[in-house]
């Protein structure tokens, strides 16, 4: 790894680094592989702990608001100054999560260490962001989705690897997990490493970005409110399928909880897998048509996933995978490019949002679970991704930049 991340650290930024882009894909597979272990375990811990649904919510909605709220912060400050070490620091607090988590005989011990591992993933998370933008070479939606991927892959694996270990040697078993958090530390301090020698070109591409914004800013402003609830009807929805979709499996069609941590890993793979998609097809066609489709194009199947077979709600499973995945690198690129020369504080805006978001409707629909029913939970969810017809609101950018180089 260390070799590979030499030979890439040329003093030029104009073409892709791809050594750097997959090593930091890989760290944020490791990243996310810890914190999807934290809903993969809910079933284990509900019956442990004698939980409700609501206090399941609460688990979530600690880890979100803690791995949310430092983001924009961690952000502008790197902004500001960058700190190429922060890194591995911040994956320094998920180690520490990840052991208070195994060693948790009390609730509010399990509320202390998400808490922790959120507080490594908000460090994560925006300064990550930077390093794929910086060696993009340009091609900025590739590089997010490349980073997205490996996030994506982590989530899907995390509920794999819990079903296979934790629920099969319980929770201390956990603390195998943390040879993942110790190998992070050691790629994202190379990583850091590069970081530090490209700090000047960043400032400099930093500096000539910030004066190149054609929009004025109460349209920049309009189209960041409406990426947000974007941001909300996704992450509204993944939070029903990421914390109660095994509960749904189990109470409709009576799997087991390894049977219906195995389904939830097939959808978590369709994330993965549909990942790729938006990054280089927005790069090629425009951000906001794949927008369109990644919010909107997902209602046909969220709408029909409640009523039909369990061999269909799997298919259908796969679908809203694959085509919410290309979402949020979308968003994401189409945010910076509205607010170019800021960077850290849109990916620390955008992923503390998106976090936020998860842990709040995870609390929400876990109250609404209690109150009526999980199928109906997902009912009312399946509605979200209608929001999507929002996405006319947005300006087309490719055809602003357009206007600005015919002027």
């Amino acid at each position: 790894m260390s070799a590979g991340l030499k030979t890439s650290a040329a003093p030029n930024l104009t073409s892709t680094v791809y050594p750097i882009l997959l090593a930091i894909s890989f760290s944020h597979l490791l990243n996310d592989t810890i914190q999807s272990l934290i809903p993969s375990i809910y079933p284990m811990v509900k019956d442990s702990y004698h939980l409700s649904f609501a206090q399941i919510g609460i688990i979530t909605l600690t880890f979100q608001l803690s791995a949310s709220l430092l983001q924009p912060l961690v952000g502008y400050y790197t902004d500001k100054k960058p700190q190429p070490f922060s890194l591995a620091t911040g994956m320094g607090f998920s180690l520490i999560g990840l052991i208070v988590l195994a060693l948790a005989q009390h609730y509010y011990i399990v509320l202390i260490a998400v808490a922790l591992i959120g507080t490594g993933s908000s460090v994560f998370h925006p300064e990550a962001s930077k390093v794929a933008y910086m060696a993009s070479g340009g091609k900025r939606g590739l590089a997010q989705s490349i980073f997205q991927v490996g996030g994506n892959a982590g989530s899907a694996i995390g509920p794999l690897l819990a079903a296979l270990v934790i629920v099969t040697h319980g929770q201390t078993s956990i603390l195998w997990f943390s040879i993942l958090a110790f190998t992070a530390i050691i790629v994202l301090y190379q990583i850091g490493k590069w970081y530090t020698q490209h700090m000047q070109l960043i400032r400099h591409k930093k500096n000539t970005a910030a004066l190149s914004n054609p929009l004025p800013a109460r349209k920049v402003t309009k189209a960041v409110i409406v990426l947000l609830v974007l941001i909300f009807s996704k992450y509204f929805y993944l939070a029903s399928m990421s914390s109660y979709y095994t509960f749904f499996l189990i109470d409709k069609f009576h799997l087991s909880i390894k049977d219906a941590q195995l389904h939830l890993f097939i959808f978590l793979a369709a994330v993965a897998a549909g990942t790729l998609l938006g990054g280089p097809t927005g790069d090629r066609f425009g951000r906001k048509y794949v927008i369109w489709f990644s919010i909107l194009g997902a209602a046909p199947f969220t709408l029909l996933l409640p009523h039909v077979a369990l061999w269909l709600v799997t298919l259908l499973s796969i679908c809203i995978g694959l085509i919410l995945a290309s979402a949020f690198s979308a968003i994401l690129v189409y945010a910076q490019e509205l607010l170019p020369g800021k960077i850290g504080t849109v990916s620390g805006l955008f992923f503390g949002f998106a976090f936020g978001m998860g842990g709040i409707g995870s609390a929400l629909l876990g109250t609404l679970a209690d109150h009526t029913s999980v199928t109906f939970m997902f009912l009312v969810c399946s509605f979200l991704p209608l929001i999507g017809l929002l996405t006319a609101l947005l300006p087309d950018l490719r055809k602003v930049e357009q206007q600005v180089v015919s002027r």
